[in-house]
């Protein structure tokens, strides 16, 4: 995972309409693609990728965002004028917040290193990086294996 960054160490990012906004400072923690089936209905698309932020660097710096409880414990934050997702976040993970990559203002700026969910990834979409890949949640197992399906 790479990031570039301005002189203060602060990363940007923001919703389509920017009236959602936020700020975070210091590095991420982690990035990954997902391809469970919530995220991929949230965001419309075949897969996503999200970058974790600790809380205690991240704030919201704009309108306060929507939120909706996908299941038990865990809101999917969203844009309540333009509906852009931006974020997942799970009771379960009380020092992380997880950001759709996509909503930073240089979302070129990190690189996802795994691939969670990969059993739910749709069979005609793959990618050609080598990270590892897990069948669930790479906080309960070892991966299934790396790079592409052969």
């Amino acid at each position: 995972m790479t990031a570039e960054r301005g002189t203060d160490d602060t990363t940007t990012g923001r919703c389509l309409c920017g009236d959602v906004t936020y700020a975070f400072t210091g590095p991420a923690s982690s990035s990954y693609y997902c391809h469970c089936e919530t995220c991929r209905r949230q965001c419309s698309a075949p897969v996503t990728a999200f970058v974790n932020v600790p809380r205690r660097n991240f704030r919201f710096t704009g309108t306060a965002p929507a939120a909706f409880q996908s299941s038990p414990g865990i809101k999917r934050l969203f844009c309540g004028r333009s509906g852009s997702p931006f974020a997942y976040d799970g009771d379960w993970d009380e020092e992380e917040i997880h950001l759709y990559l996509g909503t930073l203002d240089d979302p070129s700026a990190i690189v996802p290193d795994q691939h969670v969910f990969e059993g739910e990834r749709l069979a005609w979409f793959d990618t050609t990086d080598d990270t590892p890949r897990y069948a669930g949640s790479s906080l309960t197992g070892s991966p299934t294996h790396y790079g592409p399906r052969q």
